[in-house]
């Protein structure tokens, strides 16, 4: 039995007025959802996921309940308040999920992941217990310093992240007891361990929404299906 922990729980610091979860997005058939809406129904759709936990802010617990229902998604199997950062929310919704064979950890900001990227993920992460979603780097990167270059870096061996990642239960877990000090994603706290992370490949579509423009985007992407 496969699990997903979608984590929500973000103050959208750089969104302005919008709160990013709950940001209004039309669809392919003109029905309006909240941004939210997206990943969670990629997942509830994916034959590899079998329930899913949801961490919102603390605030939001009962609107997402409502909007689960409302949703009809019934992988859901919590709803739960995340934690100051990141890995404290993922932490959570790994506790209210509870054990299972592997588990994907996705950014509910990123709302056009697809069930067969998700999918991929899961069959990655049988090989080593841990993979990460990521898409070769498309620009040249510079590493600076005050402001000036400090060398270019290889692009060639440079991958820029992305979510769902994709773990055994038992080993992200272990990892987020045994790992101190804050970490950007969970695949670096696995790494940590000196466990090997597979990386497979995501898509450009598969964009984390930070500010109003990521969410104009997401809209253009979304009339493009019709």
């Amino acid at each position: 039995m496969n699990g997903a922990v979608i984590v929500a729980a973000g103050r959208s610091e750089r969104m302005g007025a919008i709160v990013k979860p709950w940001a209004p997005l039309t669809d392919a058939s003109g029905r309006e959802r909240p941004l939210l809406a997206y990943p969670v129904a990629a997942f509830q759709a994916c034959a590899a996921v079998d329930r899913i936990a949801l961490v919102v802010a603390a605030g939001a617990v009962e609107r997402a309940q409502a909007f689960v229902l409302d949703e009809a998604f019934d992988k859901v199997s919590a709803v739960v308040a995340g934690g100051a950062r990141r890995q404290d929310s993922v932490r959570a919704g790994l506790d209210v999920l509870g054990a299972c064979d592997f588990v994907a950890v996705h950014d509910g900001a990123r709302p056009l992941v697809t069930p067969a990227l998700i999918e991929r993920g899961f069959e990655a992460a049988r090989e080593t217990g841990a993979a990460c979603c990521a898409i070769p780097a498309p620009d040249t990167v510079k590493e600076a310093e005050d402001g000036r270059v400090v060398r270019t870096l290889d692009r060639s061996r440079l991958w820029l992240a992305q979510t769902p990642q994709v773990f055994r239960y038992d080993l992200l877990v272990d990892a987020h007891k045994r790992v101190e000090g804050e970490m950007t994603d969970d695949a670096a706290l696995v790494e940590a361990l000196g466990i090997e992370v597979r990386l497979f490949e995501g898509s450009s579509r598969n964009l984390k929404v930070t500010t109003p423009q990521d969410l104009e985007l997401v809209q253009a992407l979304l009339r493009e299906k019709r």
